[in-house]
């Protein structure tokens, strides 16, 4: 969808000769066609904000919006106005979709500047602009319902039902439901409203999923629940207690006990659309920008990209299990995609109460907080020694003393494979 608005907009920059950038009504960039001469002057701060900041400030903003560039059906000449940082005078072409405005192109005006003609031609381009950003602003806005249905629904029938509604919702050809997608996950999301995500380029859909009391968002990683009626569990999206009330630290970096509640906490899930399956650069990008939106310790992953709806489920649990690696594993993330989590792929598929293995509980105490981690850089490094102790800034006899101290807790031999993969794998599990 990306590719469509550009396209567009340097179809506008070849009829006008100047080039052109384009905004939503909140004055986001979405697109800008290449500035081509070599004379700076003409280069203007305004334009150059837009580009690097992807937005334009208040004062520049009001004074645009005092032109009734809202209420305008045609182009809207605007002179420059130093005071308020505009120093070029610009022609704006309303974006317009059945009399509303969705957005806004914008060119520098020369003398004598293009003729009726050219920019009657120019307004028909804004007009199929318009067409696209209303087919996205109507997806964003209604398919909350949909998307998160058909997210967090049972396998089976139900999950069927859920992803055949989301299908005719979106319109089942290549610009619909068929087109090769993306899906992001971004948690935890600030609140249970999605809609400062349905501006962005290529969103099909968007809604936000309850994070349960162990962490992890409902419908991507749990099992599906009971039975209604069965007198036990809890259904889609709701909370259900920890059993055992509490968890235990851990020293690798485990961070809060597994039975803490989560009330009122969501993750953010985007459907992206792509221009292609294997370009998931404008999932990454949305990812990036909604993570930094959300702000705090959000962290964000992608699924990876599918035609079509009919592993919608999978790309979710995909896109929920890399944000929640991300921000298990730093170096990951913040924005991790689900093809370089590593281990995590497997670590994440584990029910997300599973207890720690019983050889290596005394070790993820926090009493034992520099055992462990000397521990996971040692395996980290693939068990040598010298990178092990240079990485942690400590003598080699320090580290052979840890190492032994580790194998004296857990009764482990690191001399051997299995062993190895059993203590790496419960710490990097603990992370979770």
């Amino acid at each position: 969808m990306k590719g469509d608005y550009q396209e567009l907009v340097d179809e506008i920059s070849g009829l006008l000769a100047a080039p052109a950038t384009l905004e939503n009504r909140d004055f986001g960039l979405i697109a800008f066609g290449a500035h081509d001469s070599d004379d700076d002057s003409e280069m203007d701060p305004v334009r150059t904000r837009s580009i690097l900041t992807r937005k334009s400030s208040p004062a520049v903003r009001a004074w645009f919006e005092g032109f009734g560039i809202a209420r305008a059906t045609g182009p809207v000449r605007i002179p420059a106005a130093p005071d308020a940082g505009v120093f070029r005078d610009r022609i704006c072409l309303p974006v317009r979709h059945r009399g509303i405005v969705l957005g806004y192109v914008w060119l520098l005006d020369t003398s004598p500047g293009p003729s009726e003609e050219r920019l009657a031609a120019a307004m028909e381009v804004a007009e199929r602009i318009g067409g696209l950003l209303a087919d996205e602003e109507r997806a964003g806005t209604d398919l909350a319902r949909e998307l998160r249905a058909a997210l967090t629904a049972r396998r089976g029938w139900q999950y069927d039902m859920a992803v055949a509604a989301l299908r005719t919702a979106l319109g089942g050809d290549e610009r619909g439901s068929e087109g090769p997608h993306a899906v992001v996950c971004v948690t935890p999301w600030p609140s249970a409203d999605p809609a400062s995500a349905r501006s962005l380029p290529g969103v099909a859909a968007v809604c936000t999923v309850p994070v349960g009391p162990d962490g992890t968002s409902s419908g991507a990683d749990s099992p599906p629940p009971p039975d209604p009626g069965s007198g036990s569990g809890s259904g889609p999206g709701e909370e259900e207690p920890d059993p055992s009330g509490s968890g235990s630290g851990s020293g690798s970096g485990a961070s809060g006990a597994s039975g803490e509640r989560r009330t009122g906490v969501h993750s953010l899930a985007v459907l992206m659309r792509l221009r292609a399956a294997d370009t998931p650069a404008p999932a990454l990008t949305a990812a990036e920008r909604l993570r930094a939106a959300a702000g705090g310790a959000a962290t964000a992953g992608v699924g990876e990209p599918r035609r079509g709806l009919a592993e919608l489920n999978a790309a979710w649990r995909e896109a929920a299990a890399a944000a929640r690696a991300a921000s298990a594993q730093p170096e990951l993330g913040p924005v991790a995609r689900w093809a370089e989590i590593g281990p995590y792929r497997l670590l994440t598929a584990l029910p997300p109460r599973t207890a720690p293995d019983p050889a290596v509980r005394a070790l993820l105490e926090r009493s034992h907080t520099e055992l462990a981690r000397t521990a996971e850089v040692f395996l980290d490094c693939a068990g040598q020694a010298g990178r092990t102790a240079s990485a942690l800034g400590v003598h080699r006899q320090t580290l052979y003393y840890r190492l032994s101290r580790v194998e004296q807790l857990t009764g482990l031999d690191l001399a051997r494979g299995e062993d190895r993969l059993l203590l790496h794998m419960a710490l990097k599990a603990a992370r979770l």
